[in-house]
């Protein structure tokens, strides 16, 4: 009871900070992560024993990602007039990702020794921006802004995804390895039609009164699976959010039809909602346990501050450069390019005999 109650009072914390965000321009994400190391302290404290919560945390982090970009996706409207800013959102994914990916890799190869494919696996993780805390700390930006991050924070969560799967499930980069990558996401196109019509399908067609939990759930099944056969299943979750949110500009489509798209867009108002209160649920309840997890020596190795300084630099000049580049001003946008959740999860998806030593729990 004691664990229930403390759970219940963290995430009633984790919503007050949530309410508190836009006011005092703090993401969430940090005081959370603040709150779980300052628990952990207080727990060593008066000696309590709990549990060791490490397996939770991949598992956390996986349906958080899942409710995060569909949340976003959700929001987001696919017309004419954005295809723009997709383009650019898309660009400004890609091109630092790349270019921070490859420089890091360098840095890793030149210090350490190790091969380059290896050094570009561990690199990509901290390449990628985090849409975890990315989409929730631009609520207070400005509609135009808002839109452009969670553009880029999706659509980075991605790529990085699909190039870290390509660099580490290959063990030699040649002409078979981009065959099969290509065969890839001819396959995760056709899933991600075929699922995202089924499910708007049966959104649409059930009359239970317990609909959405099931809904979800088969969206979380599909990614697994999905990802069980190294598929970049978050283009899945992005093109069915895209798809239920813009609804109206497909309305003209004569299949489309056959959905209902006046019936399933009352239902769509009803799934955001739900999605929302289970990605805020989810998304405390990963960084409370990540910051709980947080060693204060590893935090605090002098042997990493440095190179995690260096990749801080490396994160923003690169990001400089290509705002520049490509018209934007720098603020706010510069300082939105979070790591996080993703990077998470990447990291603990690195495979074992492809580990470097530079990259560790502490960086």
């Amino acid at each position: 009871m004691t664990l229930v109650i403390a759970i219940c009072l963290l995430l009633l914390i984790a919503y007050v900070f949530d309410l508190t965000a836009p006011k005092t321009r703090i993401p969430s994400v940090i005081l959370l992560l603040l709150l779980g190391w300052a628990v952990r302290r207080v727990a060593n404290a008066f000696e309590t024993h709990l549990p060791d919560f490490t397996p939770a945390l991949p598992v956390l982090g996986t349906i958080g990602l899942i409710l995060i970009v569909l949340e976003g996706s959700l929001e987001l409207e696919l017309n004419r007039s954005k295809f723009g800013l997709v383009g650019r959102s898309f660009l400004m994914a890609f091109v630092p990702l790349l270019v921070a990916s490859f420089a890091l890799a360098y840095a890793f190869a030149y210090f350490g020794g190790y091969s380059f494919k290896d050094c570009l696996t561990n690199a990509i993780p901290l390449c990628v921006i985090s849409s975890a805390i990315a989409i929730p700390s631009a609520r207070h930006l400005a509609a135009t802004d808002r839109e452009f991050v969670t553009y880029e924070s999706s659509l980075s969560d991605i790529l990085g995804v699909v190039f870290f799967n390509f660099m580490a499930l290959h063990q030699r980069i040649d002409w078979q390895a981009f065959k099969h990558f290509g065969t890839e996401m001819l396959l995760v196109t056709a899933i991600s039609f075929a699922a995202t019509l089924g499910l708007a399908f049966l959104l649409g067609r059930i009359d239970h009164h317990i609909k959405f939990g099931p809904i979800i759930i088969l969206t979380i099944l599909i990614y697994a699976v999905s990802k069980m056969f190294h598929l970049p299943a978050l283009i899945f979750i992005l093109a069915y959010g895209l798809f239920l949110g813009n609804l109206e500009e497909m309305r003209r489509v004569p299949w489309i039809q056959r959905l209902r798209p006046t019936q399933l867009a009352k239902e769509v108002e009803r799934f955001k909602e739900v999605t929302g209160e289970a990605t805020f649920l989810i998304r405390s309840l990963f960084f409370l346990l990540f910051g709980y997890l947080l060693e204060t020596s590893e935090i605090l190795n002098p042997d990493t501050l440095l190179w995690a300084a260096n990749v801080v630099c490396l994160v923003f000049l690169v990001r400089a450069v290509t705002l520049r580049l490509m018209g934007y001003p720098l603020l706010p946008l510069l300082f939105i390019a979070p790591r996080g959740l993703i990077t998470i999860l990447l990291f603990l998806g690195i495979p074992a005999a492809q580990s470097i030593d530079l990259v560790n729990r502490s960086l």
